[in-house]
Parts: structure tokens; sequence; C-alpha cells
């Protein structure tokens, strides 16, 4: 499998399974920045396109003996770290200080009591300002070379900053709207601190992309289920851009659309350019699902027939050498796999 990636100055993030993960890659596209989130035990080589790196809440407690134990030894004290929640108590916890049980679950709005407005993480960060809190677990102490940034009435070492290093950690959560000088902290980090030049966009990331399947598949053909949602079709117009008849696209009808559905998309398809065959297999899914009520077992049945249809279409394209597969960013189930969540991008397999 390859995946492709835009060479450029990046923020990698390593989950660790929390429900804020891809809203801190969100964010951070919104900086203008370009992130991509991998599983905290798949770290991926680290490059200098890598300029910092973005440790994640967990649905763990850094205390159980099947919490994750991330490899840090090529990022920390090598590039600007930055721990959120589980991520800080992780980095406090393996690096000589203490988490222990909080008395009460801390989950919500909480304001600062303490901001050390002189370190370049917690600048235009205002005392008072509120954050979102959401943890079990609170930091007990800290290695003396910890140095306590920020602070709330109940959680003394709410962030802190490992002198020496390009390295913080803090307790709540900026990524979530309810901290509202979430954004703030995170443009030091990625701007100040990482040195992101903030120059990706959405467009930049159209030619960079075109550019690298150009570059990798040459010649080559490529073939594309589309399903007429979003990320096929996504897809498959970058692909045509780069390769153009070269991508041999095919849309079944599995006789499940909306009335005329697969007719109006198939003429869309073709209106876009791309070179797309129709298969009418209708048939073929109605006698798998005849008599069939459980709903798991029908699930099964049209993606087995969908796979017999694609690969007797497929071997109609002579010496085809890459599947295409479209699928949107969030996609976390059927791909890598860490404690939580893994990621999918728009991939090109061999």
């Amino acid at each position: 499998m390859f995946i492709f990636a835009v060479m450029q100055e990046m923020i990698l993030i390593l989950d660790f399974g929390s429900q804020y993960t891809q809203l801190i890659a969100r964010r951070l596209r919104e900086l203008n920045t370009y992130c991509e989130i991998h599983p905290w035990n798949k770290i991926p080589d680290i490059t200098s396109d890598i300029k910092g790196v973005i440790l994640s809440g967990s649905p763990f407690s850094t205390r159980d003996e099947s919490a994750p134990k991330p490899d840090l030894s090529n990022i920390k004290g090598k590039l600007p770290l930055l721990g959120v929640c589980f991520g800080a108590q992780y980095m406090a916890q393996n690096y000589g200080g203490e988490v222990s049980p909080s008395k009460i679950r801390e989950y919500g709005r909480a304001n600062l009591s303490f901001v050390d407005s002189s370190n370049v993480l917690m600048q235009n960060v205002n005392e008072k300002s509120q954050v979102w809190m959401s943890h079990g677990d609170t930091i007990a102490s800290v290695p003396d070379h910890y140095k306590v940034i920020c602070s709330t009435e109940d959680v003394n070492f709410a962030g802190y900053h490992i002198q020496g290093e390009e390295t913080y950690g803090i307790q709540f959560h900026p990524e979530v709207y309810h901290s509202t000088d979430g954004a703030n902290l995170l443009k030091n980090f990625v701007v100040d601190i990482c040195k992101c030049d903030q120059s990706w966009t959405p467009k930049a990331f159209v030619e960079t992309t075109v550019a690298e399947l150009k570059e990798k598949l040459g010649n080559d053909k490529v073939i594309l289920g589309l399903s007429g949602g979003v990320d096929s079709s996504v897809a498959a117009v970058l692909l045509h851009k780069a390769i153009g008849t070269n991508l041999h696209c095919i849309f079944v009808d599995n006789g499940l659309l909306r009335k005329n559905e697969f007719e109006d998309v198939l003429n869309s398809y073709k209106g876009m350019g791309l070179n797309v065959k129709g298969v009418n297999a209708k048939d073929k899914f109605y006698k798998a699902l005849e008599g069939e009520k459980d709903p798991e077992l029908k699930r099964k049945a049209i993606g087995r027939v969908f796979d017999e249809v694609f690969d007797e279409e497929s071997k109609l394209v002579e010496n085809a050498k890459w599947l295409g597969q479209g699928t949107i960013y969030p996609d976390v189930i059927e791909s890598v796999f860490g404690y939580g969540r893994s990621f999918r991008n728009y991939k090109i397999s061999s």
C-alpha cells in the first residue's frame, strides 16, 4: 500500500484514541498548517518535514497496565512536543512525576487561575480563561525541571514546560470550542514554537497531490470503484487530473439506489470528463438478497456481490497496475489500528 502525503512542513499528531483527535487536526488546518494523524504505536519515520508533534488525549489512564506506552525517544527533546490531557499525564508519570486519581472526575468547564504569560505557549491566553477538562486522573507531582505555566483552582499542574526542551503538557483540551483561548494556544505552538509558516491550503494540497500522483503513476493504468459519494468522487477527480483516461472508474448499480440515481450520477461523472463504466448488476444483488431478513447478513451479501462484480469488471481492463480507493480522513475503522482510532486518507494501493 502506498499512501500519498503532502511533502511539506507538517505537524504529526499521535492518536491515543481520544474522541477529540480529529478536532485537533481540524484546528491545525484552520491555521493553514498541514498535519497527519498516526496511531501512537505506528509512529512514522521522523523526517525533516515534521516540525512538531502533538500527543492526543485518551480514554485510558496512564496508570493502567494496558495503557499506551509510546516510544518518544526520537521525538522528546528533539522536536517541539505538546502533550494534551493523556499526553501531558504520560510525560509527567513516565519521566519522573506522578499521576494519581482525581478526587472527582474533572469533566467540563474550568477557569485558569494562574497563567505564565511570559511562556511562549501561553501568550495571548488570558488569566481566568475558560478551558475544557476531561479526565479522571490528575498530575500530582512533576520533576523540578517541569515549570508550571498555568493552573486552575483545582488543578495545580494544568500546564507545564520542560525546561531545556521545547516540550509542553496541558491537562485541558485547547481544540474544544469551550476552551476560549485554545486557538491562541495552538497557534503559539504551531507558529511560534514549531515555526510553521501557515502556507498550507486546500488548493496547495490539490496541486501537490496531483504532482505526486503524476510522478508515481506515470503512464500506468488505475482502476477505481465509484460509489457516487464524496470520498470516491474526490479521489477520482484527483487521479483524473493526474493521469486522465488511464484512470478507469467502475460504477456499479446494485438496484438499491434512489429512483434514477444511477443514471443521474453516471451522467454527472461523464460530464466531469471521467472515464467511467456503469455496470447494471441489479439482478445479481436481488438474487443474493432474496428471502434474507437479517440486516447483518444483507450487508454481507451486498458486499460479497459487489466484490464479485467489481472483480469481474476489473479483469476487463488490460494491464492495470493500481487499485485506487477514496475515503474520508476520519474513517477510522478499517485501517491501521492503535488502541482507539486509526486513520485513512485518499490512497492508491498496488
